[in-house]
């Protein structure tokens, strides 16, 4: 690439000199058909040839003076383009590879939430089948305690009553005895019912 940006400035010096070649050729030839016409004399031709000559050499140093800051010039700003570039291509790699970790983030972030929402689901129903357990546990403690509580107010309500209609019968027996029979009747019917109440209940 330098090779042929030096090729080019030699191009450029070597036109300036054909340039200078040729318009001192022209003005060699413009001379001549001059002078044969009496239009410019040989000072004149002398003044011309001078000036080209002038013009070219002090083109042939500009361009020698010129040519290596415009090489260093063109070189630098080839190589600042070039780092730009490598720059940006290396910003750009950065750039996908952290949008690519912050999707791999996202993906692993969606999977943990939906574990979590697996797990919650999970324990929610442990604990509604412990809940639901638990409740029929106690719903048959309860069913026990109410059938023991019925069936222990029945005995006692049987009783108690059991008890009344002895007492009402043994009333009813004393009061009969005692209008319809002598006093040792009375004692031995009372004593002979009340042996037989005991004994059937």
């Amino acid at each position: 690439m330098n090779g042929g940006r030096k090729r080019g400035w030699q191009g450029i010096g070597a036109g300036f000199w054909g340039l200078g070649v040729v318009l001192l050729l022209a003005g060699v030839a413009g001379a001549s058909e001059a002078g044969g016409h009496g239009g410019i004399s040989a000072e004149k031709m002398q003044d011309l040839l001078w000036r080209t000559v002038n013009f070219v050499v002090f083109a042939a140093i500009l361009i020698k003076l010129v040519a290596k800051p415009a090489k260093n010039f063109f070189a630098q700003r080839s190589q600042d383009v070039a780092t730009t570039l490598d720059e940006m291509a290396a910003k750009q790699a950065e750039f996908e590879a952290a949008v690519a970790a912050a999707e791999a983030r996202l993906a692993a972030v969606a999977k943990e939430r939906e574990n979590v929402i697996k797990q919650f689901m999970a324990e929610g129903e442990m604990e509604k089948a412990k809940i639901l357990d638990k409740a029929n546990q106690v719903a048959a403690r309860i069913k026990d305690m109410a059938a023991f509580t019925i069936e222990q107010e029945t005995k006692k309500a049987a009783q108690t009553l059991k008890e009344e209609v002895v007492a009402l019968a043994t009333q009813m027996a004393t009061d009969m005895i005692k209008e319809k029979s002598t006093y040792a009747d009375q004692q031995g019917l009372v004593e002979e019912y009340l042996k037989k109440v005991v004994e059937t209940h």
